[in-house]
């Protein structure tokens, strides 16, 4: 059984709001979780709509069938943090965390 994968690192927002949108697509087939990500109102779907798309054309490289794949897994791991500060009152500051993602995609064929 063979796969394809395509990974999408640094991407400018929180593992923790990618996750809740992968976990849609899980175990679904490839033309299912396209639909799904196209009405989806999560801001998320932007970045894992084109990784999708980049797993299917890593596929059609390696002259596998695109109808029989499905999402095998996917993950969103925590990237490196950007660290900001805010003001705040008394000339204190507070921390800011910007957040980045990778984010990984595995097809397989049923």
């Amino acid at each position: 059984m063979t796969e394809v994968k395509a990974v999408a690192k640094y991407i400018r927002m929180s593992p923790r709001k990618v996750r809740l949108v992968a976990d849609l697509i899980r175990g679904k087939s490839t033309g299912e979780a396209q639909v799904i990500l196209q009405y989806t109102a999560k801001l998320a779907r932007e970045p894992l709509l084109k990784l999708l798309r980049s797993a299917l054309a890593n596929a059609k490289d390696k002259k596998m069938e695109t109808e029989k794949l499905y999402i095998k897994q996917i993950t969103a791991d925590g990237g490196p943090v950007l660290k900001r500060s805010a003001p705040r009152a008394f000339g204190r500051a507070a921390p800011i965390r910007k957040r980045t993602s990778h984010i990984t995609i595995v097809l397989g064929e049923r």
